[in-house]
C-alpha cells in the first residue's frame, strides 16, 4: 500500500512538481548568497560578520522550507482519505482482503517516504548551498533534519486523522488552523520571554501543547544556528525560550495518538 501510494503521487506529478519547486528555491537562494557575497568582497567586510551574517541568512532559507514543507505535507495529504470516502472509491480496496489499519498506515507510510524524500533535498541541499559559497553550514545539521522531519510527520498524522471524519476542505482548513494557532504561539513565546512577560510564554506554552508543531521547529533552528547568535538574539529566532527535550517527547506522543486515533476512527465508520 505504502508503495502503491507513492506511486500514484508520481503519477499525479505531485513529487515532481513539489521537487522541482524546490530546485528554484535552492537556485534562488544561491543567488542570494552568492550576491551578498559579492557585496561583502567589495566592502572588505570582516570574516566574523560575513559568517554571522551568511548563518543568519542560511537560517531564514531554513525557516522558508520549514513553511514550505508544512504546506506541502498538508496539501499533499489533505485529500487523500476524505476525498476516497466522499467519492467512495476506498471501497473498491477497503473490500478487499486487507485490513482498514493496513490501509491507512501504508497511505501513512508512502506519504512519509515522498516527505522525507522532499524534507532531504531542501534541507541539506540548503545546507549545501551555503557551504560552497560561503564556508558557512548549519551547527547541527541532523538534529535539525530530524526535527524539521518530526514536525512534517506529526502534521501528516493529523491531517490523516482529519480525513477520517471530515470533507477535504475542512481538513485542510483544521490542520493548517492548527498549525497557524502554534506558529502564532510560537512567536508570542518569544516575545514574552524577549520582554520578561511570563503570561505571554504562558500562552505560546500551551498553543504548543495545543499543537506542538511550532516547538519542533523552534527546537530545529535553536540546534542549527550559531551559539552566538543564540546567546545574543542576533536572530529573528530568539533563544531566550527553547523548547525542550520534554516537548520533543510530547510531539512524538502527540503524533502517535493521532495516527492510532485515525486508525481507530477508520476502523469503527461506514464506508
Amino acid at each position: 500500500m505504502a508503495g502503491v501510494t507513492f506511486r500514484e503521487a508520481a503519477r499525479k506529478k505531485i513529487l515532481w512538481m513539489a521537487l522541482i519547486a524546490g530546485l528554484g528555491f535552492l537556485v534562488l537562494f544561491a543567488v542570494g548568497l552568492h550576491a551578498q557575497m559579492g557585496t561583502f568582497q567589495e566592502r572588505h567586510v570582516l570574516p566574523f560578520i560575513r559568517s554571522q551574517v551568511f548563518s543568519g541568512m542560511l537560517m531564514l532559507g531554513m525557516y522558508a522550507i520549514d513553511l514550505l514543507v508544512v504546506v506541502m505535507t498538508v496539501l499533499t495529504s489533505v485529500d487523500t482519505l476524505s476525498g476516497e470516502i466522499s467519492s467512495g472509491t476506498i471501497q473498491a480496496v477497503a473490500t478487499k482482503p486487507v485490513r482498514r489499519s493496513e490501509l491507512l498506515l501504508g497511505k501513512w507510510l508512502g506519504f512519509a517516504g515522498m516527505l522525507t524524500l522532499y524534507i532531504a533535498v531542501m534541507v541539506l541541499g540548503a545546507n549545501e548551498v551555503a557551504r560552497l559559497l560561503t564556508g558557512v553550514s548549519a551547527r547541527h545539521i541532523g538534529q535539525g533534519f530530524s526535527l524539521i522531519w518530526m514536525e512534517s510527520m506529526l502534521l501528516l498524522s493529523v491531517t490523516f486523522f482529519f480525513g477520517t471524519s471530515f470533507s477535504t476542505l475542512t481538513n485542510g482548513v483544521l490542520a493548517l488552523g492548527l498549525h497557524g494557532l502554534a506558529f502564532l504561539g510560537g512567536w508570542i513565546e518569544q516575545a514574552g520571554a524577549l520582554t520578561n512577560t511570563p503570561k505571554a510564554v504562558d500562552v505560546g506554552i500551551v498553543a504548543s501543547i495545543l499543537m506542538p508543531s511550532e516547538a519542533l521547529w523552534r527546537r530545529a533552528v535553536f540546534e542549527m544556528q550559531s551559539p552566538l547568535a543564540t546567546a545574543t538574539n542576533f536572530s529573528p529566532f530568539s533563544g531566550a525560550s527553547v523548547p525542550s527535550s520534554a516537548m520533543v517527547g510530547y510531539a512524538v506522543l502527540y503524533m502517535t495518538v493521532f495516527l492510532v486515533l485515525a486508525v481507530r476512527r477508520l476502523n469503527g465508520r461506514d464506508l
